[in-house]
């Protein structure tokens, strides 16, 4: 297949894949090829009769599998974001191939030997070099061959439940969906948002990743709040049993690597270090959150007239705070107009604090017609990268949103970054796409991760841009929230979609009154899915778990989380963060969003200090710490940005936590 686009590099601005060109048939040949290729280049490497360098084998070795990482980016990008059938059916058979293929390179006792006899004086090097001796420890290098063995199959069983459970979760959220015939049942939602969901006469409102669907706020209907609320919690059965086998295999696995549990040996390459750490943070957040929590049910069921329920939660919470702060959040949504709150809002606030600025570049195509590309340039004119944005829920994309590189910056390859944001956001039949305010959070939030990404600026791709530990990644994503409501950026993007009228500032005030109101809700949410997860990968070797569900709620009673009326954002059968992929992604990481929310706190308060959205302000956050990636201890990069330790009073006193 000499015309396989991933046979060579491509030729468009920043490397871009050409979208344009790929087909589902070239996706195997560009996998097996590049396999074959990576492993021949190792065997040289591993066999170089000359003295072991930082040159001939760690750079070598980042030079390596050059064809594999084009195809496996665009391949892994559109499996998430546009996956068909054909595409699963490839990554079914693909995923535990990589597997084997991983382990072959991190298991090879003479690769292993060879980079154990590198040294180097060179700051830059020498990390890079520590980093690929805890990579291939991590991964087993110093294992007998028997437990290698045991290893790989392991591995590989973990890598196809992973692919399992992932697609089990798209096809069942899919079909799990809400289907009403009359639209009285859906009285509540805007006539918009009805038609969009119409299909051959009846009404199909699909399911979010979460727990707690949108919906369950402006539905008026008991009974059609009750039917989503119970589809969403029962999606996707089948993947309790997935998910017991996946956690008994990775605590057998930490046990070979010589941890007590997965948990163990996850947080060991964290900055968290232990999982006492994690405990502790977790501990202080729970007792206060739950009280909280069940404060605001009074106040809900008091609105309500009757005991309420968890698919009344939302609803109530809405009437609360329009009782106390005369703010219905909906009220907002006219305001929120998808192009206006990227261009004025998003891009206007990275201009003016890194004064880089943004072209649409309508000549290059994405792999979806939705997705909008866009180039970024420095104050200075100099080309920085592309962004590409990808808004819209489609059957085909898996729900959530997130940011993942095409293209990792290095000084080694010369090349720029190419970055992109997915979110799901559900396209309107006709007209604008209007967003509620969860929904502009969640964009700024992306695009931090996007520019933790285009600011990278490392000579190695091992250490580009967010590969950084997963308790850390999420950090410059969070502190760029700060940005959707600061004064002078909301101004700019909230703006009425057909008058054009600002945002009335008493609305504002409302909103910003109303900010702490249902955080006892959101908290235990949170918590709840990350002591799941938790409680899961604390797991000990050997030891069974008969039933998934019971397990759950056991787990939550013991992290004195357990409230009937607050679910855990995720179930075991959806935390897809958990539980899609072969090594889990946030499988004991989950805790990770408020670990990072500390260093997000203090963060922001360090802006607010100096005064808030400045060119100098955004130029020392971006040298001291988004343009670093993982090419220096992450810790020492926050203190070099913040000038100390962090401390957890901020977090909780933005959560409403202090005092109890």
């Amino acid at each position: 297949m000499a015309e396989n686009p991933f046979f060579a590099a491509s030729t468009l601005p920043y490397n871009l894949p050409p979208f344009a060109q790929i087909r589902e048939e070239h996706y195997l040949p560009a996998f097996e090829q590049g396999m074959a290729e990576q492993l021949r280049e190792v065997a040289e490497i591993a066999g170089n009769p000359e003295p072991a360098t930082f040159a001939n084998t760690i750079e070598a070795l980042e030079r390596s599998g050059r064809v594999l990482k084009r195809v496996a980016t665009v391949f892994f990008s559109i499996a998430a974001s546009d996956g068909t059938d054909g595409i699963r059916e490839i990554e079914t058979e693909i995923s535990p191939r990589l597997t084997k293929h991983n382990d072959a390179i991190h298991l090879d006792r003479a690769l292993y030997a060879r980079i154990k006899q590198v040294s180097t004086e060179d700051p830059q090097e020498a990390w890079l070099l520590e980093k690929y001796r805890v990579d291939f420890v991590r991964a087993g290098a110093d294992l007998s061959e028997s437990e290698q063995e045991r290893l790989k199959q392991l591995n590989e069983e973990l890598s196809t439940l992973g692919t399992t459970f992932s697609q089990n979760l798209l096809k069942a959220t899919t079909a799990s969906a809400l289907v009403v015939e009359d639209p009285a049942d859906l009285d509540g939602l805007s006539e918009s948002a009805i038609k969009a969901i119409e299909k051959d006469g009846k009404y199909v409102l699909p399911l979010l990743n979460f727990t707690n669907q949108p919906a369950l706020a402006e539905l008026t209907d008991r009974e059609t709040r009750r039917r989503l609320y119970e589809l969403s919690i029962n999606r996707a059965p089948e993947n309790f049993e997935l998910a017991i086998r996946m956690a008994t295999l990775r605590a057998e696995r930490a046990a070979l690597l010589g941890y007590p549990d997965h948990a163990a040996y996850t947080v060991a390459d964290q900055t968290a270090k232990t999982t006492e750490a994690v405990e502790e943070m977790l501990g202080k957040l729970t007792g206060p959150a739950v009280a909280n929590a069940r404060r605001e049910a009074e106040a809900l069921s008091e609105q309500a007239g009757f005991p309420i329920e968890p698919w009344d939660w939302s609803f109530y919470a809405e009437k609360v705070r329009k009782a106390r702060y005369d703010f219905d959040s909906s009220e907002l949504r006219p305001y929120f107009e998808l192009d206006r709150v990227v261009r004025d809002g998003i891009f206007h606030a990275a201009t003016e604090l890194y004064g880089i600025t943004f072209a649409d570049r309508p000549d290059l195509a994405g792999y979806h017609p939705d997705v909008r590309v866009h180039e970024v340039s420095n104050a200075d004119g100099s080309p920085l990268g592309l962004f590409l944005l990808d808004p819209y829920a489609r059957p085909t994309k898996r729900g959530g949103a997130w940011m993942n590189n095409l293209v990792d910056q290095s000084h080694l390859f010369g090349e720029r970054p190419v970055v992109m944001n997915n979110l799901n956001i559900t396209k309107p039949a006709e007209g604008p796409t209007l967003l509620t305010f969860d929904e502009v959070n969640t964009a700024f939030h992306e695009f931090g991760h996007a520019l933790h990404g285009l600011f990278s600026d490392v000579r190695f791709p091992r250490v580009s841009g967010t590969s950084v530990p997963r308790d850390f990644v999420e950090y410059p994503s969070q502190v760029n929230e700060m940005w959707a409501t600061w004064p002078s950026v909301l101004a700019n993007f909230a703006k009425h979609h057909e008058t054009g009228e600002p945002v009335p500032a008493e609305l504002l005030e409302k909103m910003r009154a109303a900010e702490k109101f249902n955080q006892g809700f959101a908290t235990v949410e949170y918590l709840a899915a990350a002591l799941l997860d938790w409680a899961w990968h604390r797991l000990a070797p050997g030891e069974t778990v008969a039933d998934a569900e019971a397990f759950e709620n056991a787990a939550l009673e013991r992290a004195g989380i357990a409230f009937e009326l607050v679910r855990t954002r995720y179930r075991t059968n959806y935390f897809a963060h958990i539980f899609s992929g072969s090594v889990g992604g946030y499988s004991a990481g989950y805790y990770s969003y408020i670990w990072s929310e500390v260093l997000d706190a203090e963060s922001v308060e360090w802006f607010k200090e100096n005064g808030g959205l400045t060119r100098e302000n955004g130029d020392h956050f971006r040298s001291t710490l988004l343009s670093v990636g993982g090419a220096k201890d992450v810790m020492d990069a926050f203190r070099d940005f913040r000038g100390r330790d962090p401390r957890i009073e901020p977090l909780l006193e933005r959560r409403g936590l202090l005092g109890g």
